[in-house]
């Protein structure tokens, strides 16, 4: 499966590695990506259970479905055995940690042997997120230990990281790789989440990560273009004749028929960058 296979997803649930009943849960869900979970879900004494149990998830597989592997970070006494435990079972990706360098990253998908995503967490990983970008296969956002980090009250909202957010977005798109908004920490679909999805949608996220089975629907609502955007893509596509042009009251060029195919082929769960494509030197 190749790093492109990311660009249509919307809702990414992280599972407990080490939970086999939740593993089995998932295959019957509708999240169109998979994170079996070795740090934060799984608690010491049980990560060497949660390495053997990736061998066996990722054999059986997702219907089809991107497999994602988080391991613990670089820095983690985890991080060796993670490394070992990865290269031998069938995961597409790798999702790193508390990235904070291009050399972490690079490292990862080497010593892994598969695509790697940078989970940036932390300010060091925000401010080196340029550097990391072009290496990596996506960028996810994790949000909570970037609060804590910055001294983000629990109860403020989401308004202190709104830089740090969009400087993600930013680097993942100079990147042309797609980036995932973090967690919501509640445990229903209700009002709050929606407006969370809204907000990231609204920064140019790609999809988001969730933590529970309850999330997955409201998430694939909020990150997938409903129809009359589609039907209006369209129109702006047969319309198009190349240059600058008038179109249902508003100019049009290039960039916006791009645009419209790029939200065709989401849609149709097709990948197409809109990277600005870099000019020869």
């Amino acid at each position: 499966m190749t790093p492109d296979a990311l660009r249509a997803c919307r809702s990414l649930l992280f599972v407990p590695a080490s939970n086999a009943r939740a593993v089995e849960k998932a295959r019957g869900l509708a999240a169109d990506a998979i994170i079996l979970d070795l740090e934060d879900a799984v608690r010491d004494e049980d990560k060497a259970r949660a390495r053997e149990a990736i061998l066996e998830a990722a054999a059986e597989g997702f219907g089809g479905r991107p497999l994602i592997v988080r391991v613990n970070g670089p820095h983690s006494a985890h991080f060796s055995e993670d490394i070992v435990a990865v290269r031998h079972c069938g995961a597409d990706f790798v999702l790193l940690a508390k990235t904070e360098s291009a050399r972490e990253i690079a490292d990862a998908a080497e010593l892994m042997n598969r695509p790697a995503l940078a989970m940036i967490e932390t300010p060091r990983g925000v401010l080196a997120a340029e550097t990391i970008a072009p290496l990596s296969a996506g960028l996810v956002a994790g949000t909570n230990d970037l609060a804590a980090t910055l001294g983000v009250p629990a109860d403020a909202g989401r308004a202190g990281l709104a830089y740090a957010l969009q400087h993600l977005v930013l680097t993942a798109r100079a990147a042309g790789i797609p980036a995932f908004d973090g967690v919501y920490n509640g445990l229903a679909a209700d009002e709050a989440l929606a407006a969370e999805c809204a907000e990231g949608r609204a920064f140019g996220f790609d999809g988001k990560t969730a933590i529970h089975p309850s999330q997955i629907e409201a998430i694939n609502r909020a990150f997938a273009p409903d129809e009359a955007a589609l039907e209006a893509a369209r129109r702006l596509i047969a319309a198009a004749s190349g240059g600058a042009e008038r179109h249902e009251g508003r100019m049009i060029e290039a960039l916006h028929v791009a645009q419209a195919r790029a939200l065709l082929a989401r849609a149709e769960g097709r990948a197409e960058s809109l990277a600005t494509p870099r000019s020869a030197p």
